[in-house]
């Protein structure tokens, strides 16, 4: 007979260090399973080839999740050159071999080509939907889809080695840039094709490698979970891996709700703020009275909070 499990209700984020081989849908049901969470999302997608930095948002903190997404990004990724595949990595079939004529000099050029805004056409695999489907729905099935361009930044691209057909760089990168095609640009410009062989998130907005929590380490946990005393008990040492939903939104300003002007704001209310020297903008709003965050505000005119996401 298999044990009932009681989902409960989590709020904050895991900064995962989604492991090689699993997609980021498939590692974050593994996850919700282990912390038994109601609701939980991951923010911004990695190739099951990738590792690194996967945001999973629990609770509450999904309504956040867009923060994330819109943040920049930083990449580690190894590309092989000689080689163009189907998918632009070592997962796809080899659809052309080229020769290889390139040096040092030549690949500083073209990668000070890629710096700055540029547009870029997004991969056939990807999730990106068509008509309901995503992307590689048709191209497992050798359909190509017209792609709208789409605007990225490139802020920084470290040339760190090139050496037996392989070259490694270190990418710092807006939103909505996929690195796969990144680099089969790159490979194009080169005149011989390239394709990944390694890929790894290092960095979202201010969160770094050093805040990663590995799969490993809570898998073992579960594992463990017989030798607790009580389920609330492995709970609370689990929930520890989690950070606040505060600290997501910790660039923005800051406004401290007395608890007349929080009831307002939570049922939806614009709030007529009795300070006068706001800033207009995107601001956190938190409870004077629970100290906690409780939304995200927009202000208006220097003296009105208008509501945008109530939190809790």
């Amino acid at each position: 007979m298999s044990t009932l499990i009681i989902y409960r209700a989590v709020n904050g984020i895991l900064l995962l260090d989604k492991p090689c081989g699993y997609s980021s849908n498939n590692i974050l049901q593994k996850v919700k399973k282990i912390f038994c969470a109601k609701k939980a999302g991951h923010t911004g997608s990695l190739d099951p080839i990738a590792s690194g930095m996967l945001p999973i948002c629990f609770g509450e903190a999904t309504k956040i999740a867009q923060y994330l997404l819109n943040s920049n990004k930083t990449y580690h990724v190894i590309f092989k050159l000689g080689q163009s595949t189907s998918t632009f990595d070592s997962e796809g079939k080899v659809l052309l071999i080229r020769k290889i004529n390139v040096n040092d000099q030549k690949i500083k050029k073209v990668l000070d080509q890629f710096t700055g805004y540029t547009y870029q056409i997004p991969p056939m695999y990807s999730a990106i939907k068509y008509n309901g489907k995503p992307l590689y729905f048709y191209a497992r099935k050798n359909i190509v889809i017209n792609r709208k361009k789409r605007l990225i930044h490139i802020s920084n691209i470290q040339y760190i080695n090139y050496k037996n057909n392989l070259i490694e760089l270190k990418i710092s990168c807006s939103k909505g840039t996929y690195i796969r095609s990144l680099i089969h640009d790159i490979g194009e410009k080169l005149k011989c094709g390239a394709h990944i062989i390694f890929l790894r998130r290092l960095k979202i907005a201010h969160y770094t490698e050093s805040d990663l929590i590995n799969f490993n380490s809570i898998q073992t946990l579960k594992n463990n979970f017989k030798n607790f005393v009580s389920p609330s008990v492995f709970y609370k040492k689990i929930d520890q891996f989690l950070i606040s939903i505060d600290t997501v939104l910790s660039h923005l300003n800051e406004i401290i709700l007395n608890y007349e002007e929080e009831i307002l704001f939570k049922n939806g209310n614009n709030v007529l703020l009795k300070k006068n020297n706001l800033v207009n903008g995107i601001i956190r709003v938190k409870s004077k009275k629970k100290k906690t965050l409780i939304g995200i505000g927009f202000i208006k005119n220097k003296t009105v909070l208008f509501p945008k996401r109530i939190i809790f």
